[in-house]
């Protein structure tokens, strides 16, 4: 396995983790910042929000300038979005650092975009699998350890130390990585409006639209899943919350073999697959055991890789020419989806508690599998 995917996979586990290292966290910021409980998944969503317009304003960038440039640049500012959330003393000045986190945390997506370009045709969904593996590894990893850094340093201790992560892996990008060899194949303007026209294609759409439920499905869990663990019956600490993090790891490290799967062809049934087993996950999720929901954790992140490797496999497959604009245009499904489950689910806990919560999560994953179904019969 080449440096540079390994390099590649840090980028994007280590920005990744910027956005979702409040999750275990939200009853010590609640208590901290005085804010509600209904409003807690607000902490995660504003990185969402964040993220969707650096999806849109700054990942076609990478069909423009050097996107190793853009890598160190945009990894440096999302460590001072970091800092920011650590020294906030008001619930606005927190959510103004979680926008800037998630704003620069798009060099996620700008890393998937230039590791896929500078990969072979046939070798362009292992390089996926093992790329997308550190998303998934920093958003579930990130749970771990900023579980085990709070029951240290406090909450404010988790984004000091991410912040300093971000500056180390910015000059270890410049050192190791290439220069981009494909700077300045259009203006910016052309880009953007490339961009546009890709949600008039019908690939694009469905794939879009899954991953918007995928990922609906995914905050849905993740998003509010430190509330009822915090409470009665299991009054289970930050730390403890985390290492359901480890859970989330075994099933999406379980999937890293999707990627091959895509490059033999599979990724139109391998998708279909996924979501049937997003499905069946939420009925483990829902029994009152902390046994069951580990194995529905684990099942639920298999599920949500396989998808997301596939669907990154077509549309760049479609489009090599524009990765960047491609995996960033299909990426605002993914943000947009992510905000809603992680707001919508603290609501949901809120007013009808973990019932509630799952019945959402559930009903998600049900909406993407009719899309997926519905491509299917549109492609025939």
């Amino acid at each position: 396995m080449g440096t540079w995917r390994l390099v590649f996979a840090a980028v994007c586990a280590v920005a990744v983790a910027g956005i979702y290292a409040a999750q275990p966290l939200l009853p010590l910021v609640g208590a901290d910042l005085g804010v509600a409980r209904a409003h807690l998944g607000w902490v995660v969503a504003a990185g969402q929000v964040g993220y969707l317009v650096g999806l849109v304003v700054l990942v076609p960038l990478g069909d423009v300038v050097d996107r190793r440039v853009l890598l160190v640049g945009h990894l440096g500012m999302t460590a001072v979005g970091a800092l920011v959330v650590a020294s906030a003393a008001r619930a606005w000045v927190l959510f103004g650092g979680l926008v800037v986190v998630g704003l620069f945390a798009v060099v996620v997506q700008t890393a998937v975009a230039y590791a896929a370009s500078l990969s072979a045709p046939g070798e362009r969904g292992r390089t996926l699998g093992v790329v997308t593996s550190g998303v998934v590894i920093g958003i579930l990893g990130a749970r771990v350890v900023a579980g085990a850094v709070a029951g240290v340093w406090g909450w404010r201790g988790v984004y000091v130390v991410l912040a300093v992560l971000l500056v180390a892996l910015a000059a270890v990008v410049w050192r190791v990585l290439p220069p981009d060899p494909r700077v300045g194949r259009d203006g910016y303007r052309r880009v953007l409006v490339s961009l546009g026209g890709l949600f008039g294609e019908r690939l694009f759409v469905s794939r879009g639209l899954i991953a918007f439920f995928l990922f609906a499905s995914f905050g849905a869990l993740w998003g509010g899943l430190a509330l009822p663990l915090a409470g009665a019956p299991w009054w289970l600490s930050p730390a403890q919350i985390g290492l359901f993090g480890v859970a989330g790891l075994a099933g999406a490290v379980g999937a890293a073999r999707s990627g091959r799967w895509a490059d033999g062809g599979l990724a139109g049934a391998v998708t279909g697959g996924g979501l049937v087993v997003l499905v069946v996950s939420w009925w483990a999720i829902g029994q009152v055991s902390l046994w069951w929901l580990v194995v529905g954790v684990v099942v639920l992140d298999f599920a949500v890789q396989v998808v997301h490797v596939s669907n990154q496999h077509l549309l760049t497959a479609a489009h090599p020419e524009r990765t960047s604009s491609v995996v960033g245009g299909y990426m605002v499904f993914y943000s947009l989806g992510s905000a809603l489950g992680a707001a919508a689910t603290t609501a949901a806990f809120d007013a009808t508690g973990w019932v509630g919560s799952n019945a959402l999560g559930a009903g998600f994953a049900v909406c993407g599998l009719v899309v997926w179904v519905w491509a299917r019969r549109v492609a025939l």
